[in-house]
């Protein structure tokens, strides 16, 4: 069991793995997060020449070296998606925090094994659903939670993105519906409030052929019924030509509640040709810069307060189970009624 300390203090922190998104969070811990610091960072693979021009004090091929270190408070996993569960485990029973990005797993049998050991344990884990921080979505959910749109009737989630992943990344990442929608599931718990109950899911590959190839889609319409009695409507497409497109939208008895994309400016143009804006941020490490540091900010302050974190391990479980039951849809055309916890 971990002992908690009696104050705020400094959060020292670890991070497996410094790909893409191990060197943004590496970035926002370093320059960015309030009452954190960053010690450590492996990587099979490390990017000697980044480390070195960020002055990481320590750095590794192996995570483990950060496992016995008594200064490390919290550890974030940004390692491939089928060692999460597994460093999770390991990080548990060392009694350090953890940040892990999502999925923890695509077995909801392991995700379940992952987070028995995380109770146990006693410390603190957040998953990273960074959309629940953005500040757009975030003010669409407050009108929600809020009652000022009375209650939810249909929840809407539009999620493009700018250029379809190569092939051999989709062979490898459980599907569209687990890398892909599985974020806009966790949207859609977040901003309707209430569990999904059944899916029935609609699917295309009408971008690039070697994606079905594979043995995927990349274009897909997903029904949704939740607990509470609402309807969603999730949309995904992996190729928008004109940038990186997420916008929500929650219409309910008394309202509609509307997030539109991010673009660099707001600057509009009207001429004899017509209107003219700039197009949507091109991709998620622009459009959800906010939301990144947001949701570190967060995951330290519920460490050095003791607080619980505003994205738990259940919520790491579920949009799992939501995937499961499109993927079954899609298969059978039919829908499919979602595993409980």
């Amino acid at each position: 069991m971990v002992e908690m300390k009696s104050e705020p203090y400094t959060i020292t922190f670890g991070i497996i793995g410094a790909g893409r998104i191990g060197k943004l969070h590496a970035d926002n811990l370093l320059s960015h997060v309030k009452g954190a610091k960053l010690k450590t960072v492996t990587d099979p693979f490390l990017d000697e020449e980044w480390a070195a021009s960020r002055n990481i004090p320590v750095t590794g091929k192996d995570h483990r070296i950060m496992l016995d270190d008594p200064e490390i408070d919290a550890i974030l996993i940004g390692s491939p998606s089928p060692e999460h569960a597994a460093q999770m485990i390991e990080c548990a029973r060392a009694g350090k925090h953890i940040f892990c990005e999502k999925p923890i797993a695509l077995d909801p049998d392991i995700i379940r094994n992952a987070l028995a050991e995380v109770e146990k344990s006693g410390v603190k884990l957040q998953v990273g659903f960074n959309r629940r921080f953005d500040p757009n979505f975030a003010a669409v959910q407050e009108q929600i939670a809020s009652g000022a749109l009375g209650e939810p009737h249909i929840i809407r989630i539009t999620s493009r993105d700018p250029a379809p992943p190569p092939a051999e990344y989709v062979a490898s990442s459980g599907g569209l519906f687990m890398d892909m929608t599985i974020h806009d599931f966790d949207m859609a718990r977040f901003l309707c409030g209430s569990e999904v109950t059944e899916v029935h899911a609609y699917g295309a590959v009408l971008v690039d052929p070697e994606i079905g190839k594979a043995g995927d889609i990349d274009t897909a319409v997903i029904s949704l019924k939740f607990a509470n009695g609402a309807l969603g409507i999730i949309e995904n497409s992996r190729k928008a030509v004109y940038g990186y497109d997420q916008r929500v939208e929650v219409f309910g008895a008394k309202g509609t509640a509307m997030a539109d994309n991010n673009t660099p400016t707001s600057m509009v143009v009207l001429n004899e040709s017509g209107t003219i804006r700039d197009k949507p941020l091109y991709f998620f490490l622009e459009r959800y810069k906010i939301a990144f540091v947001a949701e570190m900010q967060a995951f330290v302050d519920a460490v050095r307060n003791d607080e619980p974190t505003k994205v738990s391990g259940k919520d790491g479980l579920v949009p799992v189970l939501i995937a499961l039951a499109a993927q079954e849809s899609l298969k059978t055309g039919k829908p499919i009624k979602v595993d409980s916890l």
